[in-house]
């Protein structure tokens, strides 16, 4: 099975004093009311295999009311290896440890990666672009160490430059050297995007014809720049992002803001050739997004060669039975899984019997 997690232990994390659950090689049932902390052990999880919280919180957040500074664990074990990850965190930064040496976030889902399917996931069609394009960039972050730091340097480059064109004046020799800056970091985040996204497109319309009794779905990448593939090379990319970026000058001077580029970029679902956000279902909706999940799953072991965590908060109650049944019937004794839920009747019987379940009062 590759590693898995053994155990976690949470100290002034959150809502919890102190805190430590074993987990099955399988699947493991964290079961309680509602605000008792089962999110809370979740994204602790998620914090120390993605290198990343999903709720992007401030450090304070993640500390114990009246506590100065809280600890997450884990101890994974698998392949002939041993690994105990941890993250202490304070006021003002998380520092993040493998076996005991210090290291970057980034540096973390380099052994295992996780997957994790929230409620809020399911609205992912219809809420905004940011949204979509945070999917695949949260799932590049873990897949390659690289990803991380060349979008955190794309980003860097769109406040420089949307800094200057909101001054007074605007230097137009200083904006086209910031056009380069930004050209540069975009066409490799650019390229590093579109290969992942081919990866998972392909694999998503796979798994969504399996679970919708056969329809079509096609993701496509909608970039801001024009039209552009994967198979293109970093030259051809920064070449024409260049070119947009000169063309668009008039209307960032006017919007204060670079309006082209691909953190403006957005990801289509296209169902039976309409577009899923305008013709889809909340069927068809929520089947593309269970449908996407699996395949970054499937991904995610093609790269490390090992599954992922698969970590399911909530999700059981807002899914209807067919649906529950797919993610069960892909995960089932072969994918280590967390799931929290309120009510095991969302639960085959079979599925509870094989499955360690941990009451949260």
């Amino acid at each position: 099975m590759g590693l898995i997690v053994n155990n976690i232990s949470l100290v002034n994390f959150r809502n919890f004093r102190m805190l430590s659950v074993d987990f099955s090689q399988s699947i493991t049932i964290l079961v309680g009311h509602n605000a008792v902390g089962k999110t809370n052990t979740i994204e602790a999880l998620q914090m120390l295999t993605a290198g990343y919280s999903f709720r992007k919180p401030t450090p304070v957040q993640l500390i114990l009311e009246g506590e100065k500074q809280s600890k997450i664990h884990a101890h994974l074990t698998g392949d002939g290896r041993v690994i105990d990850l941890s993250c202490t965190i304070s006021s003002l930064r998380r520092q993040y440890e493998k076996n005991g040496k210090k290291c970057h976030a980034t540096d973390i889902p380099g052994d295992l990666m996780s997957v994790l399917f929230t409620p809020d996931d399911l609205a992912c069609i219809k809420r905004s672009a940011s949204y979509r394009r945070g999917e695949i960039d949260d799932f590049g972050k873990q897949a390659n160490k690289t990803y991380a730091k060349v979008l955190a340097a794309y980003l860097r480059s769109i406040e420089q430059r949307n800094r200057l064109l909101k001054e007074n004046v605007v230097d137009f020799s200083l904006l086209n050297a910031w056009d380069t800056s930004v050209a540069l970091g975009g066409a490799a985040l650019l390229r590093a995007r579109l290969k992942l996204f081919r990866r998972l497109s392909a694999k998503t319309s796979e798994i969504y014809k399996q679970i919708s009794g056969g329809e079509n779905l096609v993701l496509r990448y909608e970039s801001s720049i024009g039209e552009i593939s994967a198979d293109q090379t970093k030259e051809e990319l920064l070449d024409k992002f260049l070119s947009s970026l000169k063309d668009a000058h008039s209307i960032d001077e006017r919007r204060q803001q670079t309006t082209v580029g691909p953190h403006r970029d957005d990801i289509v679902f296209l169902i039976n050739g309409k577009d899923a956000r305008m013709y889809g279902s909340q069927g068809q909706q929520r089947s593309v997004i269970l449908a996407l999940k699996m395949a970054e799953v499937l991904v995610s072991e093609e790269i490390l060669g090992t599954k992922p965590l698969l970590l399911l908060d909530d999700v059981m109650s807002e899914l209807d039975k067919s649906r529950r049944e797919a993610i069960m019937n892909f995960t089932f004794g072969d994918i280590q899984t967390v799931i929290t839920t309120t009510n095991l009747g969302y639960f085959s019987p079979d599925m509870v019997d094989v499955a360690k379940v941990v009451s949260f009062e």
